[in-house]
């Protein structure tokens, strides 16, 4: 099978590096007025240093119309489920790696249910299930009862775990499963082997071509990103990104997408952070990728500050995560080891009651599993009579 790394290993960094430092007024002018039309090569124009010290704020005004244009005043929710801190990789960034002295804990189905409840009764319909990466004690077979104990109670369930095989996601799809995401970290080879030291995550190619895996399975939604700060040049692991979900959007056609942009937070025994994207350049970044791919799913979680968070709104974002906790059994009080530290520490009525003020729809869901069976149309069914879908979790006291 044919997949992104034949794409991607004939471009040169350090060229593609250059080409971007060197983007002229005209091309970043050019960018604006085409709005997205010249593909990759505006983009690079749009996250271009020069860009971004003489030309955010129109950049920043054509995102902010594109978005609207678009999706409206609609902002979707979401919350995510964390199922297990168990993990085979050794990765000096992450709270969950295999070297760090923690309490390991798995989710149950009891327990499992309880944080669904808890879920529910704070109004999401759209949960992110994660775990960390152990082929043992959090694999497929996991995996799928999880999706099969959670399916009744959720319309939307996506997950970010290990990468898997083509017919592993299309089991998964078979239970419910609406969209995975895969962050490669870094497109940075050398940058990838020095942070990603032991486990299958130091694969670099396996990981690369998993969401040709995805595509190929049929899966509903891929999400994308990098995770800034791995590096000392976030614009061109970027353009790697942008330059990934363009081949698999035309590959892939059926397929939607959504990019994330998280940036280190600080965990339990953290190692020093190298350069990091600075508020100004994510700003830059949202706005370049709206413009770059008017349809995207743009996604900001509780990494980020509640004020960024709240001026991050008009410019791009049509997705966010909220109340969050980033610990097996968090939402029931569980004290186990965060992944890392969340910023907006908000509860998720604070956050509903401020898009709201902010003249923003909270959308809880925006897929239901009932969408992906066949339907049977009977024409003697009689529709006058009110139908209701609604279905309630009443598993917690």
């Amino acid at each position: 099978m044919t997949t992104y790394i034949e794409k991607f290993n004939p471009i040169s960094w350090k060229s593609l590096s250059r080409k971007i430092e060197s983007v002229t007024r005209e091309k970043v002018l050019l960018a604006i007025n085409r709005q997205g039309r010249g593909g990759i090569d505006d983009f690079i124009a749009l996250i271009s240093p020069l860009a971004s010290l003489e030309f955010l704020e129109p950049i920043a005004r054509l995102s902010h119309s594109l978005t609207e244009k678009r999706f409206g005043k609609a902002m979707r929710l979401f919350a995510p489920l964390y199922l297990s801190n168990e993990c085979n990789n050794v990765c000096d960034y992450c709270g969950f790696s295999l070297g760090n002295k923690i309490v390991r804990k798995t989710l149950n189905d009891a327990e499992i249910l309880r944080e669904a409840g808890l879920l529910k009764k704070m109004g999401f319909d759209h949960v992110l299930l994660v775990t960390g990466e152990s082929s043992k004690k959090v694999g497929l077979d996991y995996i799928n009862q999880a999706l099969r104990t959670l399916r009744p109670y959720f319309s939307n369930l996506s997950i970010e775990v290990q990468p898997l095989q083509q017919e592993d996601y299309e089991s998964l799809k078979a239970n419910g499963l609406h969209a995975v995401l895969v962050y490669q970290e870094t497109y940075h080879r050398e940058s990838y082997a020095k942070h990603h030291i032991k486990g299958k995550k130091s694969n670099f190619d396996w990981r690369l071509a998993t969401p040709d895996r995805l595509g190929k399975a049929g899966v509903h939604k891929i999400g994308l990103g990098c995770l800034f700060g791995l590096t000392n040049d976030w614009r061109t692991d970027a353009f790697f990104a942008a330059h990934h979900m363009d081949y698999l959007q035309k590959k892939y056609w059926k397929t939607q997408y959504s990019m994330s942009f998280p940036r280190l937070r600080p965990y339990a025994g953290e190692i020093p952070l190298e350069i990091t994207l600075s508020d100004r350049d994510l700003v830059q970044l949202i706005c370049a990728f709206r413009i770059f791919n008017h349809e995207l799913e743009i996604s900001i979680s509780t990494r980020e500050s509640s004020e960024l968070r709240n001026h991050l709104l008009p410019l791009g974002v049509t997705t966010m995560s909220a109340g969050s906790k980033t610990n097996p059994g968090g939402y029931g009080g569980d004290d186990s080891l965060e992944q890392f530290e969340i910023s907006d520490g908000r509860s998720v009525s604070e956050v509903s009651e401020f898009l709201n003020s902010a003249g923003y729809d909270v959308v809880w869901k925006d897929w239901d599993s009932s969408y992906d069976k066949p339907i049977n149309i009977d024409c003697e069914t009689d529709f006058s009579k009110e139908q209701s879908s609604d279905r309630n979790l009443t598993l917690v006291s």
